[in-house]
């Protein structure tokens, strides 16, 4: 599984090495949980503690590119977004809904970055938070650190470190995951009710590849500080579309598709548990790793997903490029949806119907079965292909 169209462009898809360099440190107390769960902070027997990290990534770089050809500041609240949801969405995962606490992280190199872009960065942490708080989900921002490290940065990169409390019993563990149960996904697409216009479904994730295979070589002579000179010339934005051009099939241009904010679920996921934790055995966030990130949980177990959303158009033109297989797509990026339940077959509509309440599409995209041994395995069948994972 070597994804070579990331591997290429300096990224690990899979982060094989990462995983290795923490295999020898404790998964904490519930090991088969989405996010580590350590013990509470506070030593309440009855409650446990999550701390994840996690940030917009290179996304940013295309929110620079913005700003410098049209001037405008504003793209870069959609990153403050990017980098709050790639924590509380992992978090939702293992049935944390609400009370987080936030701290962010802001480098920069500041010949490049000025002051207007950190105020809008600033200022798209607290936005964000206020729309969560109107739709029951309470976030707390407690500052954090912004750092001009030109030496290490080319442009700026915005993080966040998330904390939250919750009670032990109400712990959604993947290892729960069972043959039978069916597979809910929740689209990356459209307009979510707390969302200001149509969503891509990009996500933070796969943006490396996304923008050196969609973007032309007009932002690599212009902007070189927004990629790596280890990089081979010939991948660098070696695509054919320009910002102000439009996604084939889609209403958005290049350059709003790719900056579409990463939409959170928590609302969603907040009225399902409260409505039917019993039935829920597991919650997987497609982040890294794409479609084939539900692999890494449960045991014995074969995903197949056999019903997927439509591609969404943004990913067809990545794909389109010529620079990536479509089984490489499904390791990469969502295509089509960024978050999956798995429950009792019994409950599925209904909860359906509340993501749908939200404004977010959603259907049973396939089913769990044994995979005949220890290891797991997935399956993605399309119209026209097959891939195993």
């Amino acid at each position: 599984m070597s994804a070579e169209s990331y591997l290429k462009r300096g990224v690990s898809p899979t982060k094989e090495d990462v995983h290795k360099a923490i295999a020898g440190q404790s998964k904490g107390i519930f090991p088969g949980a989405f996010c580590k769960i350590i013990d509470d902070c506070i030593g309440d027997k009855e409650y446990c503690t999550i701390m994840h990290a996690d940030g917009a990534g290179t996304k940013s770089a295309l929110a620079y590119i913005k700003y410098k050809e049209t001037g405008d500041y504003s793209c870069f609240q959609g990153i403050s977004q990017d980098s709050i949801v790639m924590n509380i969405d992992d978090c939702i995962c293992v049935g944390a809904t609400d009370g987080f606490v936030v701290s962010n992280t802001i480098g920069r190199n500041a010949h490049r970055v000025d002051g207007k872009v950190l105020k809008e960065i600033i200022d798209g942490y607290q936005n964000f938070a206020d729309t969560m708080t109107r739709y029951g989900v309470n976030i707390v921002l407690t500052g954090g650190e912004t750092a001009d490290v030109g030496d290490l940065v080319a442009t700026i990169i915005a993080d966040s470190t998330v904390f939250v409390r919750m009670r032990n019993s109400d712990v959604i563990d993947c290892s729960n995951i069972k043959c039978g149960d069916v597979i809910v996904g929740f689209s990356s697409t459209g307009k979510a009710v707390y969302e200001k216009a149509e969503n891509s479904g990009i996500g933070s994730n796969g943006l490396t590849a996304a923008r050196h295979m969609l973007l032309s070589k007009y932002y690599a002579d212009k902007y070189p500080e927004t990629y790596s000179n280890t990089i081979e010339k010939s991948n660098v934005y070696s695509g054919k579309y320009r910002y102000e051009e439009h996604i084939p099939g889609s209403s958005l241009t290049v350059g709003e598709a790719l900056l579409s904010p990463t939409r959170t679920y928590a609302p969603v996921i907040r009225d399902v548990l409260d409505n039917f934790k019993l039935s829920i055995r597991g919650i997987v966030h497609c982040s890294g790793g794409g479609q084939v990130k539900c692999r890494s949980f449960g045991k014995g177990i074969h995903f197949v997903k056999d019903s997927l959303f439509d591609t969404p158009p943004l990913f067809a033109a990545i794909q389109e490029s010529g620079n990536v297989a479509w089984k490489e797509m499904y390791q990469i990026f969502n295509m089509g949806h960024r978050m999956e339940l798995y429950c009792d077959k019994s409950v599925a509509e209904e909860i359906i119907a509340i993501s749908n309440n939200y404004g977010i599409d959603s259907k049973i995209v396939g089913y769990v079965e044994s995979s005949g041994s220890a290891e797991n395995k997935v399956t993605i069948k399309t119209k026209t292909d097959t891939f195993v994972y």
